[in-house]
């Protein structure tokens, strides 16, 4: 009689393998609690950086920076100073010693765009300057303009001037001239004449290579030879002309010029003179 029993077939009947859905779902649990023991592992042992706020902390000079920056740069920079497209670049990086150079300088904020930006009054003080570049160094680093004097101290100044002079002559009047009047160069732009150039935008000038300026990094140029630069620099703003009028301290180029202009034109007449004369 037991083997006619239904329920007697049942309980010895061995379970066949679990289906295909229920496979997927175990795979999905396991998957499930190894995701959480790792989420709890990494917050137990990391809980500063699971906790830790994505904006930088900025020192005081840096947030009066700021404030100025998203009144008057971020329509052109971006609210983050990460660039707008068409309008200007990104500043992550640039550091405080092209933001000192550009806004001293009144080069920024640009009037208009063109092929390279044109001194001016400058639309920020010098304080008010150094916040800016205090948030842009915070916000991203970069090149710095060192603490202290910019120019050579002590009894071997004269040496130091004539050093500079030297390395002047090597780095700079290719395009800035012997005299510091500046030059043309290509595709509309221009070295600039440094004859208002302060030594704070000099050295700046020298580690961000604004325009078309080459960086001059340490390796080419330690700190002390940029100071020796400047000082030479500040020699040609000061020195005296000699011979008077200084016609941009452009070299022979425009010497020239006014000898033709003058001194043939002054001929040109005198010898119709004499013709009519005789």
């Amino acid at each position: 009689m037991s083997s006619d029993n239904p329920a007697g077939r049942r309980s010895g009947r061995r379970a066949g393998p679990p289906s295909r859905a229920r496979r997927r779902l175990g795979a999905v649990v396991r998957m499930a609690a190894a995701l959480a023991l790792a989420g709890g592992v990494y917050a137990g042992f990391a809980p500063g950086l699971a906790s830790a706020d994505d904006t930088p902390t900025l020192s005081g000079a840096a947030q009066e920076g700021k404030a100025l920056f998203d009144n008057s740069c971020v329509s052109c920079h971006g609210p983050n100073a990460q660039g707008v497209e068409g309008r200007g670049p990104s500043l992550i990086g640039v550091g405080s010693a092209a933001v000192d150079f550009q806004v001293t300088s009144g080069r920024m904020p640009l009037a208009r765009q063109e092929a390279q930006g044109v001194r001016k009054p400058p639309q920020f003080s010098d304080d008010e300057a150094r916040q800016l570049g205090q948030y842009i160094q915070e916000l991203g680093g970069g090149p710095e303009i060192p603490d202290g004097p910019l120019t050579p101290q002590g009894d071997g100044a004269e040496d130091a001037l004539a050093r500079g002079g030297q390395l002047y002559r090597l780095n700079c009047a290719a395009c800035h001239t012997f005299g510091g009047g500046g030059g043309a160069l290509s595709s509309g732009k221009w070295a600039p004449s440094l004859d208002a150039a302060t030594e704070r935008q000099i050295y700046a000038a020298m580690v961000t290579g604004p325009q078309s300026m080459p960086v001059f990094g340490d390796n080419e140029l330690t700190p002390d030879e940029k100071r020796e630069i400047i000082a030479y620099v500040q020699m040609l703003q000061q020195d005296k002309e000699p011979g008077g009028w200084h016609m941009g301290r452009l070299g022979p180029v425009t010497e020239g010029l006014a000898i033709f202009l003058v001194g043939i034109t002054a001929l040109v007449f005198t010898t119709l003179w004499i013709a009519g004369k005789s």
